[in-house]
């Protein structure tokens, strides 16, 4: 366990309670399990744990003193959006106070001169390119979980979607952040320039799932509309073929705005689930948009076709209306959702390989799901290399869920072998913490504490995420030896909350 749950409390719920009730409506500090029971975890819910406290302010001042509290204190806090990331991220301290943002979602203001949206950190990442495109523009991360999810939960995840290949991830989207650091300090980073003075703190703070402090508004920019947008979805008789079709169409000097992957599995239930028109008998489908004027459009439709053609695409569709377009979409967006109709349960991985890997990575996972009896359905950004593998399992037989997460751990561990990472939007949370010592040595795991300790000295933002203790890196590292038998041998021990 973690410093901070060990220690004796400084405070008791109900003294803390008390000290919120003076300035937060009671109603929205939570102090009982039944209500506090939706917190417990987020989307990820193979983790959870209660909370000592929910509390959900409706004035930054507010936040600022729930933060200038607890850290007089030392109680832990965990802020939170919609509670719908995939690491167990915003999973609760069982000492410490959610600190729940969901209050905080107003649109301050849409400069479409400046292309510039001000934005508080409870708004939803749909609803503001709803909000620009009055004006021919919009926002361009598009998470699959876009109509839920929050910008402020999108800067700690540093979240991407169908079209990061193009438009990047959020840290490429957003000008600047106004923070709140653990003793309530105010803080800007980045700016409404093209440039700041000083070290990029903003590119550090993304990502930072919530270790360094708590966003409370936020300055995004807004793209114009393109003038045309078509997609080509191609069906292919195998996942290899696909995925040497998606290196062919970067080497054609074509960057899509977006270029997706689903294999049979993620086929079958999206298009149950949405009735978009997939190719049910394709063994891979790719789904790549391009996007400019109406002629560079053209021109980039012609040569994506070709290039499926000379790479045995059995079915190419091209979509005629935005209607068609946006149903395309949909069944992609709606693949996670979808799967359920497949498995009772489905574990949702995420990690990052070089394009040049992607045939190699898939034949290899589906080699060891097929070892373990399990099945993996794929859905992922093949454009940049992010893959989504969910695994799928029945968590009523015993021993499916060890044998899914011991696949999801192998996939992260793979992903890094052939050059690639652990995380590609999703974060580290909990669920990743005992891949980063296959990712990072010691001395770069020192200077992540380091980092933490510069923004957060008594280390009570979201603790246990992210950044392991040193001493767990060592005993994985001794763990995880080449064993008698040529075999390399990974034995996970339970991990302990840095």
């Amino acid at each position: 366990m973690a410093e901070q749950q060990t220690q004796q409390r400084l405070i008791s719920q109900q003294a803390l309670a008390k000290l919120f009730t003076e300035f937060i409506d009671p109603h929205y500090v939570i102090v009982d399990s039944e209500t506090q029971k939706p917190y417990e975890c987020d989307g990820l819910s193979m983790y959870c744990e209660m909370p000592m406290l929910v509390v959900l302010p409706e004035r930054i001042e507010d936040v600022q003193k729930v933060l200038q509290i607890c850290h007089q204190y030392q109680v832990p806090v965990v802020a939170r959006g919609a509670g719908t990331g995939l690491c167990a991220g915003a999973m609760p301290n069982a000492e410490g106070v959610v600190l729940s943002l969901a209050k905080f979602d107003n649109i301050v203001e849409i400069d479409p001169l400046a292309r510039t949206a001000r934005l508080e950190p409870g708004v939803t990442n749909l609803s503001i390119s709803q909000a620009a495109q009055d004006y021919g523009l919009y926002y361009a991360p598009d998470p699959s979980s876009q109509i839920a999810c929050t910008i402020g939960g999108n800067i700690a995840e540093n979240s991407g979607g169908v079209h990061c290949l193009k438009y990047g991830l959020t840290i490429h989207n957003v000008l600047s952040v106004k923070i709140l650091t653990v003793e309530g300090e105010f803080l800007t980073l980045g700016s409404e320039g093209l440039d700041s003075q000083g070290l990029d703190l903003l590119a550090l703070f993304t990502g930072s799932e919530g270790l360094l402090g708590v966003v409370v508004e936020i300055l995004v920019k807004l793209l114009p509309t393109p003038e045309k947008a078509q997609v080509v979805m191609a069906g292919f008789d195998s996942v290899s073929a696909a995925g040497d079709a998606v290196g062919a169409v970067i080497l054609e000097g074509i960057i899509p705005a977006g270029l997706e992957m689903m294999d049979k599995h993620a086929i079958i239930a999206a298009e149950a689930f949405v009735n978009a028109g997939y190719p049910v008998e394709a063994k891979a489908l790719l789904l790549c948009e391009l996007d400019g004027t109406a002629a560079e459009v053209d021109q980039y439709i012609k040569q994506v076709v070709a290039v499926f053609e000379r790479l045995g695409a059995s079915s190419i569709r091209l979509s005629q209306s935005e209607q068609e377009r946006a149903l395309l979409w949909q069944g992609r967006k709606s693949a996670f959702p979808a799967v359920g109709r497949i498995s009772p349960d489905y574990y949702c991985m995420d990690g990052t390989i070089p394009r040049s890997q992607l045939s190699n990575v898939l034949n290899e996972m589906e080699r060891q799901a097929d070892l373990l009896g399990l099945r993996v359905a794929n859905v992922f950004h093949a454009g940049d290399g992010n893959l989504h593998p969910l695994i799928l399992f029945n968590d009523s037989i015993p021993g499916e869920f060890e044998k899914a997460e011991k696949l999801g751990g192998w996939i992260l561990e793979y992903c890094v072998e052939v050059g690639g990472c652990i995380t590609g939007e999703h974060g580290v949370g909990v669920e990743k913490i005992r891949q980063m010592p296959i990712q990072f040595n010691d001395l770069e795991i020192t200077q992540f504490h380091q980092i933490k300790a510069a923004f957060d000295p008594k280390g009570t933002l979201n603790p246990g995420k992210g950044i392991p203790l040193l001493k767990n890196c060592q005993e994985y590292r001794a763990i995880r030896q080449i064993q008698p038998n040529g075999q390399v041998e990974t034995q996970h021990t339970p991990q302990e909350a840095s």
